[in-house]
């Protein structure tokens, strides 16, 4: 039985300055699942803007055969309301697929199908509008609204028209973009030898295809995955393949039982409540959660090197961890040159190569650009980040958070909630919260427990166990030697 109202909400009519309870910015995975999930609420009036034509999700990396890191049910909506319309299996009925995905048993869908869902979803759903460009945002304290300005592109990507519409709430879905080291920024803005992230991967394929050598920098999932699509691509004993990595080892991605738990509801309202210096710390040491390799494409990779040496012997590849680029130059235009440190050894070497792919990851957009008129109203941390609660909203002054308006973020807190921030499993539990938030109302129950672990010793962190007895509350320790007589 659903646990929220299903009725096909009616757009009521609205004058054009009258303000909109949400608009969002940026339509990829997150804001998709939040707009999926305020859907059936007719109580709010919702629009979504996107400066892309198209939902686009990671197009450059939809590498057939490639798969998602999180099971099938962490799709837009499951997790916080398995009855929605939205849900992945329903796309699956829409397209008359149910029964062989029932027979194919896959916990874990291809990257592409993934994609294809979140299109079937953003096709469907209404109050998006793709090809509009958010331009400013700003508060506006006569009327105790936001103000957002945006541009409407036409097909070419070419300013068509201007608009402006006002919200009580915004939230912010603007995504990651790709991170390229500095000393290799010099070789992607230059021309002729391809030195492409791997965020453009299949746009470059055929080229790198091509190349008499390519080197993969990067060791963690998409660098693993473009590795053995070239690899499979070249022929046997002439792979002429490098792979470097930073981290010590190719070292798998942590997937044990207890280990996804830091991906919970629970972990994340533990982290929030961290102090900032022991957030930033977690942060950081926590990389194998999810900057590892999936262990069956570790296995794929041995396997299609192991199979090589039956005919020919060693396959000519090199594989090396620990690993970081000094510096990068282009040879005659034809190829690049690297200069290498072997972080262990505290050894120096060159390695010259005929095309370069960067598989080292994303960054999340910067909101300073798009909030660069309420920088006076945000409040940030020590380090200049912004700060947000446990509603996923940014501290903002009392002049309009005391208004009852909000903005909202998403996948641009980590360092506030840590390691599960850009995961998919989270994206329904989090859009509910944000909705909860919004509607002042428990629209979408949300579970009171989600993890075996309890992650702190305080009762505030230690999470109501529901519908079973309450486990014996740890007592603290106390220091019982006796005082010594003066």
């Amino acid at each position: 039985m659903s646990t929220t109202p299903h009725t096909q909400p009616h757009p009521p009519h609205r004058e054009p300055d009258a303000p909109r309870d949400l608009v969002g910015i940026g339509i990829g995975p997150f804001n998709l699942s939040l707009a999926a999930l305020a859907h059936p609420l007719t109580e709010l009036d919702t629009a979504f803007y996107e400066q892309r034509p198209t939902f686009d999700w990671h197009s450059g990396l939809l590498i057939d055969g490639a798969r998602i890191q999180v099971p099938f049910l962490a799709d837009l909506v499951t997790l916080a309301d398995p009855a929605s319309r939205w849900t992945f299996l329903n796309h699956l009925k829409a397209r008359d697929r149910l029964f062989p995905f029932y027979f194919a048993e896959r916990f874990h869908i291809q990257r592409a199908e993934y994609d294809a869902y979140c299109r079937w979803v953003a096709a469907s759903l209404p109050g998006l509008h793709f090809g509009h460009q958010v331009d400013a945002v700003r508060w506006n304290p006569e009327r105790d609204v936001f103000e957002v300005d945006f541009t409407q592109l036409d097909t070419d990507g070419e300013a068509e028209a201007l608009g402006r519409t006002y919200t009580r709430n915004i939230v912010l879905g603007i995504g990651t973009e790709p991170y390229v080291p500095d000393p290799l920024k010099p070789l992607v803005e230059a021309p002729a030898v391809p030195v492409v992230h791997a965020a453009d991967y299949l746009t470059h394929r055929d080229t790198l295809l091509a190349a008499d050598h390519v080197t993969v920098i990067g060791s963690g999932q998409s660098g693993a995955e473009i590795f053995l699509d070239l690899l499979r691509a070249r022929p046997a004993g002439r792979e002429k393949l490098h792979w470097l990595g930073r981290t010590e080892a190719f070292a798998p991605m942590e997937y044990s039982k207890l280990g996804l738990e830091h991906f919970t509801p629970d972990y994340t309202r533990y982290f929030q409540t961290l102090p900032e210096g022991v957030r930033d710390r977690l942060v950081t040491s926590q990389w194998q959660l999810h900057k590892g390799i999936d262990t069956d494409t570790i296995a794929a990779i041995h396997d299609e090197l192991y199979h090589r040496t039956l005919h020919c012997g060693w396959p000519d590849v090199v594989l090396t961890p620990g690993v970081q680029v000094r510096t990068a130059g282009r040879i005659a235009t034809s190829k690049v040159e690297l200069h290498l440190e072997h972080l262990q050894q505290d050894t120096r070497s060159r390695l010259t190569t005929d095309a370069v792919v960067l598989a080292t990851g994303y960054r999340e957009r910067p909101l300073d650009r798009i909030l660069a008129g309420l920088d006076p109203y945000l409040r940030r941390d020590s380090s200049a980040r912004p700060r947000v609660d446990e509603h996923f909203r940014l501290a903002l002054d009392p002049s309009i958070s005391g208004s009852d308006c909000h903005i909202y973020v998403q996948n641009a807190e980590r360092h506030t909630h840590g390691v599960g921030t850009p995961d998919l499993g989270l994206a329904a539990w989090r859009s509910a919260t944000i909705l909860n938030s919004l509607t002042g109302k428990e629209t979408y129950p949300l579970p009171t427990r989600t993890a075996f672990t309890t992650f702190g010793l305080d009762q505030q962190s230690q999470p109501r166990i529901p519908h079973a007895r309450h486990a014996q509350v740890l007592t603290p320790l106390v220091d019982k030697t006796p005082e010594r007589r003066s």
